[in-house]
């Protein structure tokens, strides 16, 4: 019989996405054999995490501040919004160093299944960014999966009304992908290649 304290990280650990009851037994296990001051820093860096990240007051990218890096740049253009999933999508498009506007973070896509709808999304937010006539282009950089396109379909019906062009990322990327896990050189030249909807 395991002790109990090992027994509720490994329980912890199995609720993160991707990982089952056996990785999160040999995680546990590794941090029990690690000197104290790792299981010390993982867990002050957990608490940090928690305590001071939060989402950008503009974009809804992470932040420790108001006002994330991004959002802070002068140096960005202010007339091109590239719309995006998650968190992890924007950093993989800006790994490419070929977009330099702004982003803005849905915090996911439409997916009626499972009951996400435009309110669930942070579609009102971007919207209200439309308003004050500085974007002029907002591309559209979701998931190239059913819902990534039913997402972008609802995005162009609502912003070219506003008379703003809207454009897609290129083909290529292959369909069911996650931005997240797609290459570098795949990302440039798909982001290079996009098109207006």
């Amino acid at each position: 019989m395991t002790p109990d304290p090992l027994n509720q990280l490994v329980a912890q650990l199995a609720r993160l996405p991707g990982i089952g009851e056996k990785t999160a037994q040999r995680l546990a296990f590794h941090i029990l054999r690690a000197p104290p001051e790792y299981a010390r820093d993982l867990s002050r860096a957990i608490e940090a995490l928690v305590e001071k990240v939060r989402l950008c007051s503009r974009c809804f990218a992470l932040s420790e501040a108001d006002l994330c890096s991004f959002c802070a740049d002068p140096r960005r253009d202010e007339r091109t919004l590239c719309v995006v999933e998650g968190v992890a999508d924007l950093l993989a498009l800006e790994r490419t160093r070929e977009f330099r506007g702004g982003y803005h973070v849905l915090h996911g896509v439409l997916s009626p299944l499972e009951g996400i709808g435009p309110d669930q999304l942070k579609i009102k937010e971007l919207l209200a960014r439309l308003q004050d006539g500085r974007i002029e282009e907002v591309i559209v950089a979701t998931n190239p999966d059913l819902e990534g396109e039913a997402t972008a379909l609802y995005l162009t019906r609502i912003v070219k009304p506003m008379g703003i062009k809207v454009s897609r990322l290129a083909q290529g990327l292959p369909i069911g992908a996650d931005l997240e896990f797609t290459d570098q050189a795949t990302l440039a030249r798909a982001l290079a290649g996009r098109r207006e909807l």
